[in-house]
Order: structure tokens, then C-alpha cells, then sequence
């Protein structure tokens, strides 16, 4: 029963820190393209590395 109390412990925080990020991304969260529009229609696309590879925006 100790060892179940001590997970318990342990993951409780991180369990309730993911849920308040979760909400609040929700709620201040932007997506790409809302942001790809800031860049306007004339931009360019280029060429950009990306986790490990290269891709082209657009």
C-alpha cells in the first residue's frame, strides 16, 4: 500500500500541472495559420530546418 501512496504522490502534481496547461493553451493558444497570415501574402517561401529535416514554408 506504501508504494501505491508514494506514486500517487509523485504523479498527482504532474497530472494536475498538464491538465492546467492544457486549458490554458486552449484558451491562449494561436494556430499556424493565424500566424502565417502575420506574414502577409508577398512573402516569399524558404526554406527552414525543422526537428531534423528541411522543408520549404510556404
Amino acid at each position: 500500500m506504501r508504494a501505491l501512496e508514494l506514486f500517487a504522490i509523485y504523479v498527482t502534481p504532474f497530472l494536475i500541472v498538464g491538465a492546467v496547461i492544457k486549458v490554458l493553451m486552449k484558451r491562449y493558444a494561436v494556430d499556424l495559420p493565424d500566424v502565417q497570415k502575420e506574414g502577409g501574402p508577398h512573402r516569399r517561401p524558404r526554406r527552414m530546418f525543422l526537428l531534423g529535416g528541411w522543408r520549404t514554408e510556404k
